[in-house]
C-alpha cells in the first residue's frame, strides 16, 4: 500500500495527471528555462570574449604603436575583431578621410570622428545588450506563470472536494501537489534569469564605460595628431 501512494504521488505522475492549464503552464515554464540557459551560455561566452579582446587591444594601442598598422591591421582582422577595436577602426577611417582633404578645419574632423565611433558604439551596445530583455523578461514573468499554475491546481483540489462526502488529505493532496511543481518551475526558470541578467548588465555597464573612455582618449590623440 505504501508504494502505490509512493507511486501515485511520483513527480513524473503528478505532472502526467495535471490538468491541461497546469501542463501547459509547465511546459512554458520549461520552454522558457531552456531557453533562457541558452542565452545565459551564450552571453557568458560572449562578454567574457569581448573583455578579453579589449584588454589585448588596449595594452597594443598604449604600447605607442604606429595608428596606420594597427589601423591596417584592424582591418585585416575585421570578422575577428572586437568592439573596441571596430570603435577605433570606424574612427581612424573617418579621420583619415577628412584630414586628407585640404583645407578641413580640425573641428569639423574631429566632430566627423567622433560621430563615426559613436555610432559604432551604439551598434556594438545593441549587440552586447542582445537577448537580455529576453532574462529579464523571463526573470520577471516567470513566477506569476507559475503562480497561475499553482492557482489552477488549488482550484482543481478544491473543486474535487465536492463530490466527495469527507474530505482527506489524500483527495486535496495530488491537485496541491501540482500546484506546487508550477510554482517550482516558475522560480527554477526565473531565478537564474534574473542572476544573469544582474550579472551581465552590470558587465556590459563596464565595457560601455570603457569604450566611451577610450573614444574620448583616441579624440585627444587624432587631435594632437591633427594640430601637430
Amino acid at each position: 500500500m505504501n508504494a502505490t501512494v509512493t507511486q501515485d504521488m511520483s513527480l513524473l505522475n503528478l505532472i502526467s495527471s495535471a490538468s491541461l492549464p497546469v501542463q501547459l503552464v509547465m511546459v512554458v515554464l520549461l520552454m522558457a528555462s531552456f531557453m533562457s540557459w541558452w542565452y545565459i551560455f551564450r552571453k557568458l561566452f560572449t562578454i567574457r570574449e569581448e573583455i578579453k579582446l579589449s584588454d589585448e587591444f588596449e595594452h597594443i594601442f598604449w604600447k605607442g604603436s604606429d595608428l596606420n598598422e594597427l589601423y591596417q591591421g584592424v582591418v585585416n582582422a575585421r570578422y575577428s575583431a572586437g568592439s573596441m577595436e571596430r570603435i577605433f577602426e570606424s574612427g581612424f577611417r573617418e579621420f583619415i578621410k577628412h584630414n586628407r582633404q585640404s583645407g578641413t578645419d580640425v573641428g569639423a574632423v574631429m566632430d566627423g570622428t567622433r560621430r563615426a565611433m559613436r555610432a559604432t558604439y551604439q551598434r556594438e551596445m545593441d549587440r552586447l545588450d542582445s537577448h537580455l530583455a529576453f532574462l529579464a523578461t523571463v526573470g520577471s514573468v516567470s513566477p506569476y506563470i507559475g503562480l497561475f499554475g499553482t492557482v489552477w491546481g488549488i482550484m482543481n483540489s478544491f473543486r474535487g472536494l465536492s463530490n466527495v462526502t469527507q474530505a482527506t488529505i489524500a483527495h486535496v493532496a495530488p491537485g496541491i501537489a501540482e500546484a506546487l511543481i508550477a510554482t517550482a518551475m516558475g522560480l527554477f526558470a526565473a531565478i537564474p534569469a534574473v542572476i544573469a541578467y544582474n550579472r551581465y548588465a552590470h558587465n556590459i555597464d563596464r565595457l560601455s564605460t570603457r569604450f566611451e573612455s577610450f573614444m574620448e582618449e583616441l579624440s585627444n590623440v587624432l587631435q594632437r595628431q591633427a594640430t601637430g
